[in-house]
C-alpha cells in the first residue's frame, strides 16, 4: 500500500474531536473487515474506520464514502454527510452504534440480518457490472497470487488483501 501524506488538516476543517477509538492510521494499518458490525450492520465498522481516518487526515489510500460505504448508507438510509458530521464529534464506537440505531430506517431485525447475510455471502458475479469490471484488474494487482483461489465472496477480496485470510 502506497503511503501518502495528507494535504488537508481535516481535524481543523471539520472540527473533528478525536476519541480513544479514533486513532487507527490507515496509511499504516487496515480498517476493520467489512464483515464486522456496528449497530448490527456489516460494512458499518469499516466505514467508521475510514471516516475517522479521513477526518484526521490519516486515511492513506482508503476512501470514505466509496461504493462499499454507500451500500450501507443506502440500506440504512443515512447520508455520508450526516454520518461524517456525527463521527466528527469524537463519538466512540458505542455512541456511533446508538446514533445509527436512532437514525437508520426502522426495519424488522430479520430484514437487517438478511441484508447482512446477503452481503457476507455475495459473490463477485452478483455485484453491479462496474464493480465487477473494476475488480477484474484490482484483484490481480492487489490480492496476493497464492490467495486468489480463496476468493469466494466479495468481502474475501478485502480480507485477503488486508491479510485476514490465507496462509
Amino acid at each position: 500500500m502506497k503511503k501518502t501524506k495528507p494535504k488537508t488538516n481535516y481535524c481543523k476543517r471539520y472540527g473533528y474531536k478525536q476519541s480513544k477509538e479514533s486513532g487507527k492510521d490507515l496509511s499504516k494499518d487496515f480498517p476493520r473487515s467489512p464483515r464486522e458490525t456496528i449497530a448490527g450492520y456489516v460494512i458499518a465498522a469499516r466505514t467508521l474506520d475510514k471516516c475517522r481516518a479521513t477526518l484526521a487526515g490519516i486515511a492513506g489510500e482508503y476512501h470514505f464514502d466509496c461504493p462499499l460505504d454507500n451500500f450501507f448508507f443506502s440500506f440504512a438510509e443515512i447520508s455520508a454527510d450526516q454520518f461524517k458530521d456525527f463521527v466528527a464529534t469524537g463519538a466512540s464506537d458505542e455512541e456511533v452504534a446508538k446514533w445509527i440505531e436512532r437514525k437508520a430506517k426502522t426495519r424488522p431485525r430479520i430484514e437487517i440480518i438478511k441484508w447482512n447475510n446477503d452481503w457476507r455471502y455475495r459473490r463477485l458475479s452478483e455485484m453491479p457490472d462496474a464493480i465487477q469490471e473494476f475488480m477484474e484488474d484490482y484483484i490481480p494487482q492487489f490480492v496476493p497470487a497464492h490467495l486468489r483461489h480463496h476468493i469466494d465472496y466479495f468481502f474475501d477480496i478485502y480480507d485477503a488483501e488486508e491479510k485476514r485470510i490465507g496462509p
